[in-house]
């Protein structure tokens, strides 16, 4: 009986550990610009204590956020996604300038509209995420913005 207890004990203490970290949830919106322009929203939410990475980070430093968003007939893609302003900082990890975002980061892409009829756009952002201590791996997440 005492090696059945055990057993369990160890199960659960290995089971608590291997819990797995989401610092960053996201979020999307849709903003009308006029009759035939739209702006697509990604917003991150940052759990305290992390930071999330700007689109544009030097080579050989942590991965850039980015996006990827599916075509479909509905719309063009008006530029690139623009970020928000972040903090720019030297990175005594990466040994670098770095701009990265803490508790909240709005992404935003501009796009034309072909027609009237509501639509789905779907895409996918990849980041990463590190805190004082760690990072963690590229994370990729799927988004869908609801255009009406």
């Amino acid at each position: 009986m005492k090696k059945v207890f055990l057993f369990f004990a160890l199960i659960a203490v290995f089971v608590g550990q291997a819990q797995i970290l989401e610092p960053v949830k996201w979020s999307t919106s849709v903003n009308k610009i006029s009759a035939t322009e739209y702006e697509l929203v990604a917003t991150a939410t940052i759990d305290a204590g992390w930071h999330l990475y700007s689109q544009n980070v030097p080579e050989d430093g942590p991965i850039p956020t980015s996006f990827a968003f599916e075509g479909n007939a509905n719309y063009l893609k008006k530029g690139n996604t623009v970020e928000g302003e972040g903090h720019t900082i030297q990175d005594p990890i990466f040994e670098m300038k770095i701009t990265y975002f803490e508790k909240k980061a709005d992404f935003k892409q501009r796009i034309k509209l072909k027609g009237k009829t509501p639509f789905q756009v779907k895409g996918t952002v990849e980041f990463m995420v590190c805190d004082d201590s760690r990072c963690l791996p590229p994370t990729e997440v799927d988004l869908v913005f609801n255009v009406k």
